[in-house]
């Protein structure tokens, strides 16, 4: 009796250990099921293709390259009317020149660099643009640091008050300025006009570089801090690198605006020191419609901008495209 009913005690539970055993177990999930977060960028990902179809589309390639003939238009014409002769560009347009190559020459270019005041113009936009540049992107990079990961009383105020003064107008600061310099001896000099762009133009430098430097992980610096790095050699070794596409950007702007300026030089800039916007206006004042130096001073001018936007175009594009893709 007792072995028996010791069968029947342990059978149910054999019986039920048996069962457990056969029962299939769940099957772990699918690798390939799609987590909630990529269901979620399906659509995107699909717009993102429909995108790429449409804009690699003949039709739209088409539209495109109508857009930039139309763009690339007034520079062929600039760039052939600075080759002709006066009397050529007197008697006809400047699309004569396509069919017939021999009017072209560089006799005006020839004359133009051969005018002392052209080319004085030139050098000293030169001087005015390129000091310009760097000093507004030295200051810009180290305050853009200082405004982002170093701790200082009045941090936050300060940075505001620096981007307060973006909407302060360049016409407001001319008079109080020329006063300024007329009373320290910079009025009329390159000296004088390369602070007056430097003060204008660091309040939007700092902005942009701030912003910038404080996306970079936080984690990153901490490490660098901790395996023994200065800050100086923080922001050298690490921060300018990984700040490069913005500061190629604001490099590109900056040379731009100071290059292509005429109400700044026209008002703190003498003769002996007026860059090449103001000596063309002169130029253009005195002879009219002299197209034998216009053309060549104003392709000269165009010129040099566009060499430094395509050396820095690489960089330019990924400072544009920064933060637009995770």
């Amino acid at each position: 009796m007792s072995g028996h009913s010791t069968v029947e005690r342990n059978g149910p539970s054999r019986r039920t250990a048996t069962v457990r055993a056969a029962a299939p177990s769940s099957p772990p999930p699918s690798s390939s099921t799609p987590s909630p977060a990529s269901r979620a960028s399906v659509p995107g990902r699909r717009r993102g293709g429909r995108i790429s179809r449409l804009l690699g589309s003949s039709a739209v390639q088409g539209v495109l390259i109508l857009v930039a003939l139309v763009w690339i238009t007034p520079l062929a014409g600039l760039l052939l009317s600075s080759m002709r002769s006066e009397q050529d560009n007197a008697t006809d347009g400047w699309w004569t020149a396509l069919a017939d190559p021999s009017q072209l020459s560089l006799d005006n270019y020839t004359a133009l660099l051969k005018d002392s005041g052209i080319g004085a113009a030139f050098w000293n936009t030169v001087l005015i643009s390129v000091p310009t540049t760097v000093l507004v992107v030295a200051i810009a990079a180290l305050a853009g640091y200082a405004f982002a990961w170093l701790e200082f009383p009045g941090r936050d105020g300060v940075f505001l008050v620096v981007v307060g003064l973006l909407v302060v107008p360049v016409q407001i600061g001319l008079l109080p300025v020329a006063k300024l310099f007329g009373a320290v001896g910079l009025f009329g000099t390159i000296a004088g006009v390369v602070l007056f762009h430097v003060a204008y133009g660091l309040p939007f430098a700092i902005f942009l570089l701030r912003n910038y430097f404080a996306e970079i992980p936080r984690e990153m610096l901490e490490a660098a801090r901790m395996d023994g790095g200065s800050e100086w050699r923080i922001f050298s070794r690490l921060v300018l690198p990984l700040g490069r596409p913005a500061i190629a950007s604001l490099a590109i702007f900056q040379f731009l605006w100071v290059w292509n300026d005429m109400l700044v030089a026209l008002l703190f800039a003498d003769t002996a020191s007026q860059p090449l916007t103001v000596a063309l206006q002169s130029q253009m004042r005195q002879f009219g419609s002299n197209i034998g130096v216009l053309a060549p001073g104003a392709f000269l001018s165009l010129v040099v901008p566009l060499v430094v936007f395509f050396a820095f175009q690489r960089h330019f594009v990924q400072g544009v495209m920064a933060g637009s893709v995770k």
